[in-house]
């Protein structure tokens, strides 16, 4: 899984239980980066607080149907991505789908690379054990994101709410076949 053919290309580990600090603090920044321009500082704070503290991490770390993966540049932690097992929503027609829950690049890392190296490597991942469909959800107003997710083959399938805080948002549930 590593991939490492020119200087700057991202190293993809699997994270472990001592990764749960790492991944907290990656993913209130990256989260905050991208998200807190459009949201209340109240709502940002609750979700972060919520979802990024290193106890959360650690228990997510410690799921066995979760798989995290770490993107590194030169042992610089540049973004990760989470993988969950499990059901999915009514509109992801599966026999045995997988989340892609989380896919982060740090801002810095934004074009150069990382998403697609975690992306490649989250494909890679979910054929291997076996799973028919990824499906995630991405928000409606993140058009980035939804570039990106439509160049790896993703298609909107239907419509989840995603809560903020106190803020419920409408996320795109998107899928593309394994």
């Amino acid at each position: 899984m590593k991939s490492v053919n020119r200087k700057d290309s991202p190293l993809i580990r699997r994270a472990t239980p001592a990764d749960a600090e790492l991944i907290a603090e990656l993913g209130a920044r990256t989260f905050a980066d991208t998200f807190a321009v459009d949201n209340t500082p109240e709502d940002m704070s609750a979700y972060l607080q919520e979802h990024f503290s290193p106890a959360r991490q650690a228990s997510e770390l410690a799921d066995s149907a979760a798989i995290f993966l770490i993107a590194e540049v030169d042992a610089e932690a540049a973004g990760y991505a989470q993988l969950q097992s499990g059901e999915g929503p009514s509109c992801v027609a599966a026999s045995n789908p997988i989340e892609l829950a989380r896919l982060y690049a740090a801002r810095e890392w934004l074009g150069r690379g990382v998403g697609e190296a975690l992306m490649r490597a989250c494909v890679d991942e979910a054929g291997r054990a076996g799973h028919d469909i990824l499906w995630l959800g991405v928000w409606e107003r993140n058009e980035r994101a939804k570039r990106f997710y439509s160049r790896w083959g993703f298609q909107k399938v239907g419509e989840h709410i995603f809560q903020l805080g106190n803020d419920s948002q409408t996320d795109w549930v998107m899928a593309r076949a394994l």
